[in-house]
């Protein structure tokens, strides 16, 4: 199971996953005023390369922007990729558009 961690302060923050207690990826992101965040890198430890540890990341963070009533800016080339592929993800886009 994928155990995902968030980091969070006034300018910057990552989502970390673990799987059996080992690290597994990260995904980080930098406030871009008070009501949105901008993901910028996601990494994928290569022993755990296509066992679906970036999507987790991903969705923790759109479960965050959620809750809080925040938008997502997708700079990151694999978030941006997957929101565009996930239709029920694009709400926490920066006024609903397109990533």
């Amino acid at each position: 199971m994928i155990e995902v961690k968030q980091k969070n302060d006034e300018k910057r923050g990552s989502f970390e996953a673990f799987l059996d207690g080992n690290h597994a990826g990260l995904m980080t992101y930098t406030w871009a005023g008070e009501d949105r965040f901008i993901i910028d890198h996601t990494e994928v430890e290569e022993s755990y390369n296509g066992k679906g540890v970036g999507k987790e990341m991903l969705e923790a963070a759109v479960e965050y922007a959620r809750k809080n009533s925040k938008s997502i800016i997708p700079l990151c080339p694999f978030a941006k990729a997957m929101i565009q592929k996930h239709e029920e993800m694009q709400d926490v886009l920066v006024n609903n558009a397109q990533a």
